[in-house]
Formats: structure tokens, sequence, C-alpha cells
């Protein structure tokens, strides 16, 4: 079921065609598709912005990666270093290449009523004006509701509740999901590079993953991966009008209060609990058994079995004698 890909790339490319930025004995080498670190094979290319992600860069197989000067020392050998100033900038225009309409998001022109594919989805129960795409697997026993969108290639599985106009798109369902009305599921992300005359665009070419026993409340939007995925993992409860931005990892058996918002690529463990309209920036690695109090501010990595407070979020003793000290 993860091998399932909702975007296929044009190429192969050869590497010099992919960017100036080259020796001449890459003139040769084809590749076929842009992917992360982990996932790059040596027909790949990849990139490299952050020391965050150093033991991802010292492992991966990548024939070449996108990096700065400063962090090409941590690359293997054998994978050939394309240095430039904006690894970002970089890494979206050959992105674009493989992907051209990646984020265009044209209508699904698949899409047909459930009520002329009902019989091939006899153990689904449908609502009224719903639309499904070509290739969408559904499991026994899921109710979806009216005025629904599911787009091709979705899979959805048994003993699923899918609410009220909700959007579903470039998403891998488990079992026992509930997805409540007004959400938004595989959208594209809030991926932009500035630059000093325009924002440039990041492609969203990554999927949605909801692992068995999710509950999404009332319209929540969960952005889909950029290059990667974004995963929430199994029995995590989010409240309404919570949003995960694209590439972040949520673990298992989380509590996510309304309104708290995660910026991408944010990595959190297992056992969270996150007070209502919470904030998490990007990039960050929230720990095993954390608290987060309602409306913090976090923005720098937690350890496990913290509990923080405030803007910006500090460990609660230290949050709490602020407070006290303050006269509060």
């Amino acid at each position: 079921m993860s091998e399932i890909i909702f975007f296929l790339p044009k190429g192969p490319f050869y590497l010099n065609e992919l960017s100036d930025d080259t020796s001449n004995k890459s003139n040769k080498l084809k590749i076929s598709d842009i992917k992360t670190l982990e996932k790059a094979s040596k027909k790949d290319l990849t990139f490299f912005s952050s020391i965050n992600y150093k033991s991802c860069a010292i492992k991966t197989k990548a024939a070449a990666c996108i990096t700065t000067k400063n962090l090409e020392q941590y690359l293997p050998e054998s994978c050939i270093k394309i240095v430039v100033k904006n690894v970002l900038y970089s890494t979206a225009k050959i992105s674009k290449k493989f992907y051209p309409n990646a984020d265009l998001d044209y209508p699904d022109k698949s899409l047909v009523e459930s009520k002329k594919i009902s019989s091939k989805l006899s153990s689904v129960t449908f609502g009224k004006n719903i639309f499904i795409g070509k290739k969408v697997k559904i499991g026994s026993k899921t109710h979806v509701g009216s005025n629904t969108i599911i787009e091709h290639d979705v899979q959805i599985g048994k003993n699923c509740l899918i609410g009220l106009n909700v959007t579903i798109k470039n998403a891998i369902i488990g079992n026992n999901v509930v997805i409540q009305d007004g959400c938004k599921v595989g959208v594209k992300g809030f991926g932009f590079i500035p630059l000093k005359d325009k924002n440039f665009r990041f492609s969203h070419i990554g999927r949605v993953i909801l692992k068995d026993y999710v509950e999404l409340g009332a319209n929540c939007t969960i952005d889909r991966g950029s290059i990667g995925d974004t995963i929430i993992g199994e029995n995590t409860f989010l409240d309404n009008q919570v949003h995960m931005a694209h590439n972040v990892k949520l673990g298992k058996n989380c509590m996510i209060a309304g309104q708290v918002g995660f910026a991408g690529s944010s990595t959190i463990g297992d056992n969270v609990s996150i007070g209502g309209q919470a904030g998490v920036s990007g990039h960050l690695k929230i720990g095993n058994n954390v608290r987060i109090g309602g409306g913090s501010g976090v923005v720098k990595d937690i350890p496990d079995n913290t509990t923080v407070m405030g803007y910006p979020a500090v460990p609660l003793k230290e949050f709490l004698k602020k407070k006290k000290n303050n006269g509060e």
C-alpha cells in the first residue's frame, strides 16, 4: 500500500540538464527522480540544506546532492556534490522539471458520481453528490458523506467514516479512520522560497498517510508532503481546525486540541498532548511523552518526557517561576 505514487516524474534527465553547477564527469549521468536523503537511490538526485539532517546525509545513496559548501563534507564520496548558495531554490527549480504540473492542482477529470460505481463498491455506503476518481479503493463497511470528493488513486481502508464536504487527494488512509466534516486531506502545502523580487513555489509531490484509528476533527487541513510524506501515526486524534503543513510526521497515540498549527517538516513523537491554539515551528523535533500547554509557541526542539508552556515555550517549572516573579 505504501508504494502508491500520485505524481509520476518526467525524464530521466542528464544531470547537466538539471543544473549548471556540475562537473564534466556528470554529463552522461542520468537522473530518474528527485527524492529525500533517506529515500534516494543511485539513480536519484537529493538535497541537503541543514545540519539537522547530517545523519541522513552521511548514509544517503543518492547519485547527486544539491548542498552548500559547508555541508558537502558530510556526503559520501560516491555522491556528486552540486554546491549552490540557495539549496531550496535550486531544488525547487529542478523539481519543476521532473513535475511541471504538480502544483497546478487541475480538477480530476476522472471524477464520476458515486452512484455510477456503487456496484463496484457494494460494501461501501454513500451520501449524495459524491465524486470519485479512477483507481480509488475503499474498504468494506466504510461510509462516505455527502458532497465529498475523493480523487484518483486514493486508498481508504475498512470501517472508516468520511464526513460531509470532505476533499481527499494524494492520500493513503488506514482502517477505522474518522475524517469529520469539512476536512481537506492531501492539498498542496505553503511551500515557498522567498526571493528579493518574488516568492518561488516549491512543488508538492508527496502524500498524506493516515495510519489506523486516526481521527480528524471538523475542518482540519492536512497538507501533502513536498518531497516525502506527511504522516499521522496510529490512534492519534486531532480536534477541530488543526493544520498540519507539508512533511510533518506526527507519532501514535497523540492528542492535539483545536486550532493547533504545525509548520513544515517537524517531527512529533508518540504520546504527545498539545493544548489548543499552540504553534510548532518548522524543522523541529518534539520527543515522546511531551506535553505542550495551550497557546504556547514552540521554537526549539523538546526532549522526551517534558512539559512546556508559554511563548517561547519553556519547561513548566520555569514558566511558573517567571509568572511568580512577575507577580502574576
